[in-house]
């Protein structure tokens, strides 16, 4: 009786490294993400503007507020590049990327966020409502969002509705970032022209 219970004891402890091989080597298998991010695009230099801007932070839709990349809303459908990472919180990243933007389009303008350490009285105060950032089913990229300007000394404010559509220069996710890039600057132009 000993001996056939040993024997199964032994079996058994065959059996369960063999089995739990593929188990481990499927888990260590899968793909690092890819982590991205947006980069500054250039854009015509406004000799005017105001003194001190602060940008406040972004106003994003639920379904953009992820780590994944969301590459498209069509179809009723949310397509997620699922190993396509942000490699910082979206919101965050656009509002450092606009300050960037807007920094180089207002050069005689100082132009900080409302997130950082730095807190001055600013002479205009801009807020983005991000509505949509993702692309259509052509494959442009679609940004749709709404902008106020509130000024100070004189009081007064401006608002305007912004809808731009930029091509995906290549399918893969470099491609869609680069394109989601380019709408943003073009958004930093228009807020540029409404800081005047």
């Amino acid at each position: 009786m000993t001996t056939h219970y040993l024997g199964r004891r032994r079996l058994g402890a065959l059996v369960v490294p063999v089995l739990a091989t593929p188990v481990l080597a499927a888990c260590g298998a899968s793909p690092e993400p890819g982590l991205y991010t947006l980069a500054v695009r250039p854009g015509s230099t406004l000799s005017r503007g105001p003194a001190i801007v602060q940008v406040r932070d972004i106003g994003l839709p639920g379904y953009l507020d992820r780590k994944e990349i969301v590459r498209s809303t069509e179809d009723f459908k949310l397509d997620v590049r699922a190993n396509s990472w942000w490699g910082e919180p979206l919101g965050g990243m656009l509002g450092r990327i606009l300050v960037l933007d807007l920094s180089q389009r207002l050069p005689n303008s100082k132009v900080y966020g409302e997130a950082g350490s730095i807190t001055l009285d600013p002479n205009a105060t801009v807020g983005v409502d991000l509505q949509r950032l993702d692309a259509d089913k052509a494959g442009s990229v679609i940004l749709l969002a709404q902008v106020a300007v509130q000024f100070n000394r004189p009081t007064r404010s401006a608002v305007r509705s912004f809808s731009i559509s930029k091509p995906v220069p290549t399918p893969d996710t470099a491609g869609h970032v680069a394109a989601m890039s380019d709408a943003l600057g073009e958004l930093a132009d228009g807020i540029a022209a409404m800081l005047q």
